[in-house]
């Protein structure tokens, strides 16, 4: 702004001297016309009849003019000089307007040679008052002035306004965050109406909210697994420990009672460590380990692994793969997946039964089906068969041991790798389960 106004005060200068330096120009050429040229001497011609013309007319803007010989010296002027006389400049002997001051006021002055035969016989110097025109720019330069600082004020209060209008959001997004705690981390910043920095700024906060909360659950959730699965069989072995103690025993007895007391410790290591197997799949920890190996591979692998079970509950292992060409799959997550449902096939199936396991194709996706011929899944208990701890029916297979969360780390396994698993049962008949890769 203060560039504009000051390009603007120039510019006016500028068109009020041209128009002054050609008016002088006009003035100096017309006057040269009433030049009288003696010998070396320069007259102005009919000076009375000047003379009278100006005591007849009102000049707003009277023209003076002088003449000076070819080396400066005075010779004659016009009648409304009077006593004073315009000065002689050296550097302007062939045309150029600057600014001189006679009688203590400003005026404008232009100087033209006078010539006869092409030799310079002396100058003439045509002068006009500068005091309207400098009152004019002065006025100008007040006006912009004012306005400039009034603009600028004005800017300062406006500004000030819509920025405070602005920060606003940025003020509830500082206010909210300064709410939220610990125990309130389900509180969010609340979205501007426009979809810009700030609502992207709000959005990636309530998203980072989200994920606090998020990993704050799951130290909740693993905090309450592991007190609830562990509380059990620690008291468990309190109390064996504590009658234990009471009195002297058979050496058989204190051999029973120390074996059940390590099985219990056994099943407490294997529950711990499936807790934080849970917790690292929660936070994607092993999303890292990109090795891959063959499916059916795989699946030979686990049933090998299982083969004493197998054995002793006399199962027969119905293994088909109608895909010629060899599936990759993700090692670590897969043998996850098929491991847990697997076992949970040969745990929960009859004895001198059948386990059916399959790979097909389905349009983009490989598919490994597992049945068994088991003592399947109540269809209410379905929705709940991936949750921690989940065992459907537990109260009547108690001989069956399991901790209930294998299906939960199949399903976390399954989503970090972007695979699915459907359940599909019948209770008392069997159950298959479909792992979508």
């Amino acid at each position: 702004m203060a560039v504009a106004f000051t390009s603007v005060y120039f510019v006016v200068k500028g068109v009020v001297y041209q128009n002054l330096d050609s008016d002088l120009s006009f003035e100096a050429e017309k006057h040269t016309e009433e030049m009288k040229i003696v010998g070396d001497s320069i007259k102005i011609k009919n000076k009375k009849e000047w003379e009278e013309r100006e005591h007849r007319e009102v000049q707003v803007n009277p023209v003076f003019i002088q003449i000076l010989d070819k080396n400066g010296t005075f010779m004659d002027k016009s009648p409304n000089l009077k006593e004073n006389q315009l000065d002689y400049n050296t550097k302007a002997n062939f045309g150029g307007s600057y600014n001189e001051i006679l009688n203590n006021k400003p005026i404008r002055q232009i100087q033209l040679p006078i010539e006869e035969d092409g030799k310079i016989k002396g100058f003439i110097v045509a002068a006009m008052s500068l005091e309207a025109s400098q009152m004019v720019l002065l006025n100008l330069r007040n006006i912009l002035l004012f306005v400039y600082l009034l603009l600028l004020a004005s800017l300062y209060f406006i500004s000030k306004y819509i920025a405070g209008r602005s920060i606003i959001p940025v003020k509830n997004v500082t206010e909210t965050t300064n709410r939220i705690t610990r125990n309130n981390l389900n509180e969010r910043v609340a979205l501007p109406q426009n979809k810009d920095e700030l609502f992207d700024l709000s959005s990636g906060i309530n998203d980072l909210l989200q994920r606090i909360e998020n990993a704050m659950e799951r130290e909740r959730q693993f905090t309450s697994d592991a007190s609830h699965e562990l509380r059990t069989p620690l008291a468990t072995l309190k109390g064996t420990l504590e009658v234990l103690i009471r009195k002297p025993r058979e050496r058989a007895e204190y051999e029973e009672k120390i074996k059940f007391s390590l099985s219990e410790i056994d099943r407490m290591t294997a529950t711990l460590e499936q807790l934080l197997l849970l917790a690292r799949l929660d936070t994607n920890s092993q999303t890292t380990n990109k090795a891959l190996i063959p499916l059916a591979a795989l699946i030979d692998e686990i049933l090998s692994r299982h083969k004493k079970q197998i054995s002793e509950k006399k199962l027969s292992v119905n293994f088909k793969n109608d895909i010629e060409k060899e599936t990759l799959v993700p090692q670590y997550f897969s043998n996850l997946i098929l491991e847990n449902i697997i076992s949970n096939a040969i745990k929960y199936t009859k004895d001198a039964t059948k386990i059916y396991i399959s790979i097909t194709q389905l349009d983009s996706k490989t598919v490994c089906k597992v049945q068994d011929e088991g003592i399947g899944i109540k269809k209410e208990d379905l929705n709940n068969l991936f949750n921690h701890f989940f065992r459907s029916d537990a109260l009547n297979h108690k001989n069956i041991s399991g901790n209930g969360l294998g299906l939960s780390i199949a399903k976390k396994a399954a989503d970090a790798i972007g695979a699915s698993i459907e359940v599909e049962s019948k209770l008392g008949i069997g159950t298959i389960f479909s792992v979508h890769f």
